[in-house]
């Protein structure tokens, strides 16, 4: 099953027009990864998403060089490890971004986690200079709370694009997203789908059987209803066209408040206590 590239609608971030569905490729490694991408590229997706950490560069690159679609077609994103913060280690490590890729620049180039031990001016200039020098075509963060989203700005010359985040029905992340449209900043949904706990909602599995759709596809709808973009990670192609195919049908507004009221205090799947994250909004 294809989709029409051009039935999918794109959230505008500063430089970047960022699709609203794209893949996710974390944990994706090997034939899988490449094989996986290709198969997105080629029925329909447009928005491949990936990250030094995720050491899956090089087969994402190799997906999209197989699924035979130009690559100007193709919105390429990936993060820099806060390791590399430093300005010197962030440019060297954007260029290694690249190697692997075998691009000459990507679409979207992120922070991966906020990093406390670095003044986030040097990070910020080091990732514009980056930007300057034709190496991405835009730039953003990711993880990033209300505070640290507001210094981004201040320091980044207005140029961040986007906020990558854990978005899904059972985390409220009015705050973020709020501050984000502030600035006119697109939101980036991973996890929407809560690594697959979105199947088994109750309430996602009833509207969705008002809608003719899946509870993972509901899931998908209430964020880019929201005009938030989601990158679902899947291993299986056969999800492919499934978590794509959500832009037939519109959720009431009944719906979205009764999926908004799934929103709970435990209901954050990664919390990763190195970043230094100050605390979440």
């Amino acid at each position: 099953m294809a989709i029409k590239t051009d039935s999918v609608p794109v959230v505008d971030g500063g430089d970047a027009r960022i699709p609203l569905v794209g893949l996710g490729t974390w944990d994706l490694r090997g034939r899988t990864c490449a094989r996986v991408v290709e198969q997105a590229l080629r029925i329909g997706y447009r928005h491949i998403d990936t990250a030094e950490m995720y050491d899956n560069e090089r087969e994402v690159g190799e997906g999209l060089r197989a699924s035979g679609i130009k690559r100007d077609d193709v919105f390429v994103t990936t993060k820099i490890w806060p390791t590399h913060f430093a300005p010197p280690a962030l440019e060297r490590a954007a260029r290694e971004c690249l190697g692997r890729l075998r691009l000459r620049e990507v679409d979207l180039l992120l922070l991966h986690w906020p990093n406390p031990q670095i003044p986030i001016e040097e990070t910020l200039g080091a990732l514009v200079k980056v930007k300057r020098e034709g190496l991405t075509r835009a730039i953003g963060v990711s993880n990033f709370n209300v505070t640290l989203i507001e210094e981004a700005v201040r320091v980044s010359q207005g140029l961040v694009a986007c906020n990558q985040v854990e978005c899904h029905p059972f985390l409220d992340q009015s705050k973020v997203i709020a501050a984000c449209r502030r600035h006119g900043i697109a939101v980036i949904a991973y996890s929407p789908i809560a690594r697959g706990n979105a199947r088994n909602d109750e309430v996602l599995m009833r509207i969705g059987k008002v809608h003719g759709k899946s509870a993972a596809q509901v899931s998908l709808r209430f964020l880019v209803q929201q005009q938030i973009a989601v990158i679902p990670r899947t291993s299986k192609v056969e999800r492919l066209a499934e978590n794509a195919a959500i832009f037939d049908f519109t959720l009431s507004p009944v719906e979205m408040a009764e999926i908004s009221g799934l929103a709970h205090g435990g209901g954050r799947l990664l919390d990763w206590s190195f970043s230094g994250q100050p605390k979440w909004d």
